[in-house]
């Protein structure tokens, strides 16, 4: 099972002062979602639920991913939103204010099916810098980008010689995972994975190939309440955002810092570090969720 994607990476000159917040994610995602929008909607409906071309519109797939009738993967009807097929990685830096002339560079991947549209995704950030972006509507423009070549994630691959018993990861930006309906504060190697299954398996379902993922999700989970965090270093952050469609300003919190895991993780692996591409919770599309293996040893 393999899941495609590319990415586009940017260098942007602000040509006025660029007034953003600490995390900057959703200040692009949200820009870009205007703009797209914008350029792609055909009909200019306010709301993509009742549009009859829904199925057939870049703006719907990309942005709103409606889900094909009778689509029941994972109970997901229920409760779950199907995970848009991009991810928005700004600079990680936490400076609100760029001068005039000064540069940033933003990262964005696209999954599976989105990768067609990648010429959209350039299009679209160029057009965001005319329009305006964060506070005071700066605008910039992009001096260069590259998209690459496709790129693969192979979910049954074991690229491990022996046994893999400790696990070390960095949470760099808010991981945000619910579980029992309740934000998680401690996160538990089998939350972890409960979560990087569910969204693998409807990336792959609904943007790579209409297939159940993992046919036995629950003995992996089982498996992995064995488990157990040996040190954490984690802390909680919070942020908020606003949402322009809602008209509505969020908080919006998550785990920030190191964890280190013992156990039989050898199974985990593939999905482990496709959540380091794919990242992992909620707000992926705007960056949240992003994390690092920073130490991966037998633990002998």
């Amino acid at each position: 099972m393999i899941i495609q994607y590319k990415t586009i990476e940017f260098s942007i000159k602000a040509l006025t002062d660029l007034k953003l917040p600490d995390f900057k994610g959703s200040t692009f995602r949200g820009g870009f979602g205007h703009v797209f929008r914008k350029i792609t909607c055909v009909l200019k409906r306010l709301d993509c639920l009742d549009c009859p071309l829904k199925v057939h519109c870049i703006y719907s797939y990309i942005f709103e991913t409606p889900s094909p009738h009778g689509t029941n993967i994972l109970n997901m009807n229920k409760y779950e939103r199907i995970p848009h097929p991009f991810i928005f990685e700004p600079p990680e830096t936490r400076r609100k204010i760029f001068n005039s002339g000064e540069m940033l560079n933003l990262k964005v991947i696209v999954i599976g099916k989105a990768m067609e549209f990648a010429s959209y995704f350039v299009y679209t950030i160029s057009e965001l810098g005319k329009t305006g972006i964060g506070k005071g509507k700066g605008n910039y423009e992009i001096i260069n980008f590259t998209i690459s070549d496709e790129k693969s994630l192979n979910l049954n691959f074991y690229d491990y010689k022996k046994p893999m018993h400790q696990l070390k990861i960095r949470a760099i930006t808010p991981i945000r995972i619910k579980y029992n309906r309740d934000l998680v504060r401690e996160l538990e190697f089998h939350i972890l994975i409960r979560s990087l299954l569910r969204r693998l398996s409807l990336i792959y379902y609904f943007h790579v190939k209409p297939e159940i993922l993992i046919e036995k999700p629950k003995e992996l989970i089982d498996q992995a309440e064995d488990v157990k965090k040996v040190q954490d270093r984690t802390f909680w952050i919070d942020w908020e955002r606003y949402s322009s469609r809602q008209d509505f300003r969020m908080k919006l919190g998550g785990v920030v810092g190191e964890i280190t895991y013992e156990g039989d993780i050898f199974s985990f692996l593939p999905y482990i570090k496709a959540g380091e591409v794919l990242h992992v919770g909620k707000g992926t599309s705007f960056g949240l969720g992003k994390y690092e293996i920073i130490e991966l040893n037998s633990g002998q």
